[in-house]
């Protein structure tokens, strides 16, 4: 395979994992109305690690000093980056949330230069950027008049894409190391998983006192720890897993947007560029937007589709 079909076949792996991310917002949104934050990122990334074993049931020699690295993937890319998205969603709306956590490619670009010494903030990167998150801006707020921040959502959706930056500095480390692709991503997830077990302890601890309910509401500070409940009630969990359609989004999370997906996102970094395809990640909010007109009937204004094309036209400046 030559390096033009190597990086169209990156392309091709980037683009189809940015529209399945894209998804996730829509099937996350269902899940909430029966499981928590925690719950969902727990139950997804179990699911994940176990159907990557069933994709790949062969083992990979990795040496003891990379656990390391690929603990802290899972702990930013997974445990930190996940969690800090949906609990951001608590106390601010999603449009502000998807705006913020849509400039993770320059947080992936300043950290990669920093730690891996990648000269990748040319003008045109930089352009590109900045026209790109305007039509983000457009394509969120799809043609809203109101723009309200609130600080600890805001820094909550700012955190997450920190995150984000230092799980990309991870992949490229991980890459360099040449190990397949499906073995790195689940080694990654066990990680992640071992990393949940402790917060799921803590979320039912909080349920055990009676401090917090699934979906409570009230306050930001009852927001906050309602989104770290977890719950071992059979009966509860019985009447929530009956319900086939939380089944379908959980395993689509698990499966797709997290089995394979990451394990693709890692190749198409391996074959394009961790900075490079990172610049796609634009185009996650424009999916959803698209996603939710077609399955949610929400409405696509005219401010939304040009902020569409707006988006696109940056990301070709960011590619140059």
């Amino acid at each position: 395979m030559n390096a033009h079909t190597q990086q169209a076949w990156g392309y091709l792996l980037a683009a189809v994992t940015v529209f399945f991310w894209g998804i996730t917002f829509v099937c996350t949104k269902y899940l909430l109305n029966s499981f928590s934050s925690l719950e969902i990122l727990f139950f997804r990334f179990l699911t994940a690690y176990l159907g990557l074993w069933i994709m790949h049931p062969r083992r990979e020699k990795i040496a003891r000093s990379d656990n390391l690295l690929f603990a802290l993937a899972g702990l930013t890319g997974v445990v930190l980056y996940q969690l800090s998205e949906n609990i951001a969603i608590h106390f601010t709306n999603a449009s502000n949330v998807s705006v913020i956590v849509s400039i993770c490619p320059l947080f992936t670009a300043v950290i990669n230069q920093l730690f891996l010494k990648e000269r990748s903030l040319s003008f045109c990167f930089l352009l590109g950027f900045l026209i790109s998150i305007s039509g983000v801006v457009l394509v969120c707020f799809n043609g809203s008049t109101e723009l309200a921040f609130n600080p600890k959502g805001d820094l909550l959706a700012l955190f997450a894409g920190i995150c984000w930056g230092f799980y990309s500095l991870c992949i490229s480390l991980i890459n360099r190391r040449k190990y397949n692709s499906l073995c790195a991503t689940r080694r990654i997830f066990f990680f992640a998983v071992l990393i949940m077990i402790p917060l799921t302890l803590f979320g039912w601890h909080l349920n055990a006192r009676g401090s917090t309910g699934i979906n409570a509401g009230g306050s930001e500070a009852g927001s906050f720890i309602s989104s770290l409940a977890f719950s071992f009630d059979r009966t509860l969990n019985a009447a929530r897993f009956a319900n086939p359609l939380n089944c379908l989004n959980l395993l689509f999370l698990g499966l797709i947007a997290s089995g394979f997906c990451f394990a693709a996102w890692s190749k198409a970094c391996e074959k394009v560029g961790t900075v490079k395809v990172s610049c796609g990640l634009y185009l996650i909010p424009v999916v959803t937007v698209i996603f939710a007109f077609c399955t949610l009937g929400e409405r696509m204004t005219a401010a939304g589709a040009i902020g569409a094309l707006i988006t696109i036209a940056g990301l070709f400046i960011s590619e140059h």
